[in-house]
């Protein structure tokens, strides 16, 4: 498996000017980011997917094939995050960060739902019941996406059900997700993708959807980023274990991107875009997070 420093992009990922503006960053609250999220409402089963069943039957092949394998991962992602969230909710410290929290749930479930009407009316996936839509996406997954989805983000859950009060699992489950699973994967394939498809002018409606769950998962992340700084931030021990969980989960997260036939480390492209480019995207992205929490990225030392 690679190390954290062989995932790393070649050079320094932030100059000073940035670490600095970083540090100044007014993060925004649970009960801030709770008002955001009324003003910021969106309906699934409203957007136009008219223009998009149109373009879909226009693909190519080997397009259809990489929209697939990328937007499965998101579907199913969507699906996991919505039956594991509980935990979380029930780890409130204060109503306001309650509030928050349980809106999340309700966007995870609304994410879902959308997914589920793009496969159902675009691509074609009819089957009578969305469980059996998500075991057909599921076959488009790799082993990478089970660790991490199946394994870890459950675990972690599972861990809070058993003690809303542990603030370790808190952090735990919080570096899981909003850092790793939001924060480096998710916000990193909607950049390429949503980019991608806005170049080609194909599937309006799925970027309309897609651009709201952005916007969605950036309020997201920005409470992880709270939550974090005001736990790992401040306390040494909590801040190495949040550093030890990055070491663990990267690694896995880097598998979720590589495409069917490749390895970690091996050079690709789909959809035009590089892995070097991809990888870079992701940990950059992360890297300013954790600027802005106070815990550096602890790079394991590269083998002998």
């Amino acid at each position: 498996m690679a190390t954290l420093e062989e995932l790393a992009p070649q050079g320094d990922p932030g100059t000073l000017e940035h670490e600095e503006q970083a540090r100044k960053i007014k993060l925004k609250t649970p009960q801030e980011l709770y008002e955001l999220w009324e003003r910021q409402q969106w309906l699934s089963q409203d957007i136009d997917l008219e223009q998009d069943k149109r373009d879909f039957a226009a693909l190519s092949d080997e397009q259809r094939h990489h929209l697939l394998w990328n937007l499965s991962s998101f579907f199913i992602g969507e699906e996991r995050v919505t039956t594991q969230f509980s935990g979380l909710v029930m780890a409130y410290d204060d109503e306001q960060e309650e509030a928050f929290l349980a809106s999340q749930q309700v966007d995870e479930a609304r994410h879902m739902q959308f997914f589920d009407r793009f496969y159902r009316e675009v691509v074609g996936y009819n089957d009578p019941e969305m469980k059996r839509r998500l075991e057909r996406v599921r076959e488009h997954l790799n082993d990478a996406f089970g660790r991490l989805f199946d394994e870890s983000l459950v675990q972690a859950g599972q861990t809070l059900i058993d003690d809303p009060r542990d603030i370790e699992a808190k952090v735990d489950f919080v570096t899981t997700y909003h850092m790793v699973i939001e924060g480096a994967l998710a916000l990193t394939g909607q950049h390429y993708i949503t980019e991608y498809m806005e170049g080609e002018g194909i599937l309006p409606g799925f970027v309309e959807g897609f651009g709201n769950i952005a916007r969605d998962e950036h309020r997201h992340v920005a409470y992880g980023t709270w939550f974090l700084a005001q736990s790992a931030g401040e306390d040494e021990a909590l801040g190495r274990r949040m550093q030890a969980k990055l070491g663990e989960l990267i690694p896995i997260a880097a598998g979720v991107l590589v495409p069917p036939g490749y390895e970690v480390g091996e050079e690709y492209e789909i959809l035009g875009y590089s892995s070097a480019e991809v990888n870079e995207f992701a940990f950059k992205s992360l890297s300013r997070r954790l600027k802005a929490i106070g815990v550096p990225l602890q790079l394991e030392p590269a083998a002998a």
